[in-house]
């Protein structure tokens, strides 16, 4: 059983950066999509960021475009979520994802999420 593990959440001013970080137990990530959600209370799920298996193509959504990047480091096998200028309406819960076909962002595997607070 695959188990997703975030950290690097935390309170930051507004117009500050966080990076997050994914590791997982179990099997090896290299062969799968990773994905980064975050979740308000009320609000459905929002796909933030993704990259497929093999780092070349990425998805970042519209409203952090320009402000937040995907990476992942094979040799630490860990998926990293770069955040800058951050803004009060990036606070949510932050999860990662696991999507084991590789390329189709559809996830299977979700950890338990890191709290990202940004004060005004």
């Amino acid at each position: 059983q695959k188990q997703l593990v975030e950290s690097g959440g935390g309170l930051v001013q507004a117009g500050g950066s966080l990076t997050l970080s994914c590791a997982a137990s179990g099997r090896a990530l290299s062969t799968y999509a990773m994905g980064w959600f975050r979740q308000v209370p009320g609000k459905e799920r929002e796909f933030v960021a993704g990259v497929r298996w093999s780092g070349a193509s990425t998805f970042i959504a519209a409203s952090v475009k320009g402000r937040f990047t995907i990476s992942r480091d094979y040799a630490r096998d860990t998926i990293t979520l770069r955040m800058n200028s951050l803004k009060p309406e990036d606070t949510a819960v932050y999860y990662c994802a696991a999507d084991k076909t590789g390329n189709n962002w559809q996830f299977d595997y979700w950890g338990q999420g890191t709290q990202v607070t940004v004060a005004s």
